[in-house]
């Protein structure tokens, strides 16, 4: 297994926004571009291995309706990324990792400090709540997950983004913060992120190597 965990932090972006900001969308096109690796918090609790002691630990809170503890949800996410890492599919050396759904508070991020150094927080802001609440119930009745598109559930979401996720941006505050109209087409959306990882120092670098 590769020991790049243990000598350096891994360059990661993150995807920041409330609830029916884009977040998801632009992380698995990002993905899909060479030299981005796009990991959701979805995916590693889809891809949970129960078996594990680690998996057991979940399931222990989990079957119980409590909410999983930031430092062993931040355990499953490093369990989950080295196997990526043990597998090839990302090669810290050469990839950008994109997170998005996670870290979800400010003591995330902190257990996740010493792992990765983040190079950039994109910010999707659509301060027009209504917009975002109708794109919410638009993916809830796509994905015949009509609980979810219950308005009472829709603003209960809203509430946990602003008191839990968006303090995260005073926690990386400073020149790392990019905010980005979240209210505009998807692919323009996009450009302007791109805009802001080549601006960047670390991707210059890569260029240059020709990977």
């Amino acid at each position: 297994m590769s020991d790049h965990l243990t000598q350096e932090r891994i360059k990661a972006f993150l995807i920041l926004g409330a609830p029916g900001s884009g977040k998801g969308t632009q992380g698995k096109v990002l993905g899909s571009i060479p030299r981005f690796h796009h990991l959701a918090c979805g995916d590693v609790f889809r891809s949970l291995d129960t078996r594990t002691p680690l998996g057991q630990k979940f399931v222990e809170y989990s079957s119980r309706g409590e909410l999983v503890p930031d430092d062993v949800t931040v355990q499953l996410w490093h369990a989950n990324l080295k196997q990526r890492i043990d597998a090839h599919q990302f090669k810290p050396e050469i990839d950008f990792l994109v997170l998005d759904g996670i870290p979800r508070n400010v003591e995330q991020a902190k257990h996740m400090e010493s792992h990765i150094e983040v190079l950039k927080v994109f910010h999707l802001s659509c301060p027009d709540r209504t917009e975002l609440a109708r794109r919410l119930r638009k993916r809830a009745l796509k994905d015949n997950r009509f609980d979810d598109a219950n308005e009472s559930v829709i603003q209960q979401r809203f509430a946990t983004y602003e008191a839990e996720t968006k303090p995260i941006l005073e926690y990386y505050a400073g020149d790392r913060i990019l905010d980005i109209d979240a209210s505009q087409a998807p692919a323009k959306v996009l450009y302007d992120i791109i805009g802001g990882v080549m601006e960047l120092k670390e991707w210059k670098e890569l260029e240059k190597m020709k990977v």
